[in-house]
């Protein structure tokens, strides 16, 4: 096996990336600027020193605190639970929600062998419990476990006197009604709102 070989079959491993696109990639890489190359192998060298979860909301960050709860002007009575870091970045990307972030690390999944314990519901708990969060907004996927998760989420935060809210889930903006799934759609009756 070449150099260019182990390439690719490490860049296969990445998720998204089949045998074909790695192959693009690591010949781009091969025709390109060494240097090119040199930084990318720098970054990643460097990520897991220089990358930890925050110590309050778990996200990706350099620093104990992220820039979202490092953030004064944030509305520190919400709080927006998501299953990994990479949701922060989605929200925020938004623009739209001005509160802060609590990271799971995943969901319940008892055939993979993740059970509420795995996940950081305890540390979720304490901040609500302080007592400055009004509203708690489940911002798992839409999929099985997403909703186990949420449900188990919403059944423990019950007693702490917070409003726990879901998003929206239904058509997307632009789809046709002909290629929604039944799920979806049956999802969209339920949550209909007043025009």
């Amino acid at each position: 096996m070449t150099a260019l070989d182990d390439l690719i079959e490490s860049l296969s491993r990445l998720p998204g990336v089949g045998k074909k696109s790695a192959s693009r990639m690591a010949h781009f890489l091969l025709r390109g600027d060494p240097s090119a190359c040199e930084r990318l192998a720098h970054d990643l060298t460097v990520l897991h020193d220089r990358i930890r979860p925050c110590s309050v909301c778990g996200s990706y960050s350099e620093e104990d605190l992220c820039q979202v709860c490092s953030d004064p002007g944030r509305d520190r009575s919400i709080i927006c639970v998501v299953e990994q870091p990479q949701d922060v970045q989605t929200i925020e990307a938004v623009r739209e929600f001005n509160g802060l972030f609590h990271v799971l690390g995943g969901v319940i999944a008892p055939l993979e062998g993740i059970g509420p314990d795995q996940l950081r519901l305890s540390s979720l708990v304490s901040r609500v419990q302080e007592g400055s969060v009004r509203e708690v907004i489940l911002a798992t996927n839409p999929t099985v476990e997403g909703d186990t998760t949420a449900l188990y989420v919403q059944r423990i935060l019950k007693p702490l006197d917070v409003a726990v809210t879901r998003l929206a889930s239904g058509l997307p903006v632009g789809g046709d009604l002909e290629y929604a799934d039944r799920l979806t759609l049956s999802r969209s009756l339920r949550g209909r709102v007043s025009f």
